[in-house]
């Protein structure tokens, strides 16, 4: 589902933690809730997908004023390749699970209905970069669901004392680069 401010808290703790152990982000410090709601405004501004992947919960207590509840199990969001114009039909997607919920399939729904959602938006293109050559899991993932491997930038990020590539992947939404975009630009400035 399309995210909402009150995941944030959740959306947070998942980000902190990759950010504070893994390598698929550069990012060193964990941002605040009040970055990530400030990110998830850029993106909001820009009319592109923000969504979590959640599990509901039902509780079956009559005495508690919130019965239903959605446990975040990961997220991902596509933003603008680069601010310059001649790249508006070109995005980059982020994707970040949960560490007890990898390898559930969480990753590849999120990523299928992002792709999805993209198409709709009339963008042709989605770039991923991601952070370490050794992170098997989002290559994999970005392989299966049809991006290409288009580069690799060695040693270019320098985290947990050793440098870090940046493999590259792509692939084409809808007719891609086949044939010349729609009269009218994708929906965000």
């Amino acid at each position: 589902r399309d995210a909402r401010d009150e995941d944030f808290e959740a959306v947070q703790r998942i980000y902190a933690h990759h950010v504070m152990h893994g390598t698929g982000t550069f990012e060193e410090d964990p941002p605040t809730i009040s970055e990530m709601l400030s990110r998830f405004a850029h993106v909001r501004s820009q009319n592109l997908p923000f969504l979590v992947a959640v599990r509901s919960t039902q509780r079956d207590d009559s005495f508690a004023e919130n019965t239903n509840s959605d446990h975040i199990m990961g997220y991902a969001y596509a933003s603008l390749h680069h601010h310059r114009t001649a790249w508006r039909y070109t995005v980059e997607d982020s994707i970040y699970i949960d560490p007890h919920h990898t390898r559930q399939g969480v990753g590849r729904a999120l990523l299928s209905v992002l792709i999805s959602r993209c198409e709709r938006l009339g963008i042709r293109q989605m770039v991923a970069r991601i952070g370490d050559s050794e992170n098997e899991g989002s290559i994999s993932l970005h392989a299966a669901l049809g991006f290409d491997n288009v580069g690799v930038m060695p040693a270019t990020g320098w985290k947990f004392d050793r440098w870090l590539d940046v493999v590259i992947m792509q692939r084409q939404i809808g007719q891609g680069s086949n044939t010349p975009p729609c009269a009218a630009p994708p929906a965000h400035p």
